[in-house]
């Protein structure tokens, strides 16, 4: 037996569902069916892919590894399928919040003046890589350390970090702040996109109290609504001013960097042309002396 574009769209729909049921009722297939082909491709691959000893499904860490790769197999034959149906060949460039922050129009603009043949579509996906290593996109806006395996990243600029506090909180009216001024705050840690852990404080000074979150708008709500603070960048200031919101600069706080990433092996052909724009329009004008 070889591995089928089918294994792969049924290993995702269960990785997906986490359940056979659903996976089967999403494929229109029925669930013994949908066991076999799983079986199947784990056979020939050699690895377990789903632990099936619990009462729920869960991936086994064989099987966390190869959903991204799947992911991304899947995405690219689609795309691949679709090309005859197109007049263009969009570039998906994805971020998980504040794009290029203020040169987000910039960079948009000057790639539709300078490359109107090839669509620039900017995706917001709450991912730590913005849908990049599965595929969902060709190229991402990133902040922080970019860890995942076959990424390949190009820092673009650094961005200051700020405290995000309710607008009337004591502090939120001072000129700078420091991180040992929010330790005894709850701090509202975005856990699936964010670059803000407990491990920026000095241990002797680390906050107790967290909430976590999943994305900039929830990130937004639980500060403004006063359960929280929090930590970003100055492109979230820029980005999402609010008036229940305060932007306090932090002075004993590293920089995040922001870099442009970009899955090592076959790319979309615009990617080399995307690098030199946001490296013109992003970094010369906040690297420059």
């Amino acid at each position: 037996m070889s591995i089928e574009l089918r294994h792969f769209r049924c290993f995702l729909a269960i990785a997906d569902t986490l359940s056979v049921t659903r996976a089967a009722e999403r494929l229109h297939l029925t669930q013994p069916a949908v066991s076999r082909t799983l079986r199947q491709l784990e056979n020939e691959l050699g690895v377990r892919l789903v632990d099936r000893s619990t009462h729920h499904l869960a991936l086994t860490p064989d099987g966390l590894a190869f959903r991204d790769r799947a992911a991304i197999a899947v995405t690219a034959f689609d795309g691949a399928l679709g090309y005859g149906h197109r007049t263009s060949w969009p570039l998906r460039l994805g971020h998980a919040w504040s794009a290029a922050g203020t040169d987000t129009t910039t960079l948009l603009r000057r790639w539709r003046e300078e490359h109107p043949e090839t669509p620039l579509e900017l995706l917001r996906i709450d991912d730590r890589t913005a849908g990049l290593a599965r595929g969902d996109v060709d190229a991402a806006l990133l902040r922080g350390e970019v860890r995942a395996p076959g990424l390949v990243t190009e820092q673009l600029t650094t961005e200051p970090r700020v405290a995000g506090l309710p607008a009337d909180d004591p502090l939120a009216h001072r000129a700078a702040l420091s991180l040992t001024e929010l330790a005894d705050r709850t701090i509202a840690l975005n856990t699936v996109s964010g670059v803000t852990t407990l491990d920026l404080w000095p241990a002797s000074a680390r906050p107790a109290s967290t909430i976590t979150i999943g994305n900039t708008d929830d990130w937004l709500a639980a500060v403004t609504g006063g359960r929280a603070v929090g930590v970003t960048t100055s492109a979230t200031a820029e980005m999402r001013p609010h008036p229940a919101m305060a932007y306090v600069p932090l002075t004993d706080a590293p920089p995040v960097p922001v870099v442009i990433a970009w899955r090592d092996g076959p790319a979309h052909p615009r990617i080399p042309d995307l690098l030199a724009l946001a490296h013109e329009v992003i970094g010369r004008r906040h690297n420059r002396p």
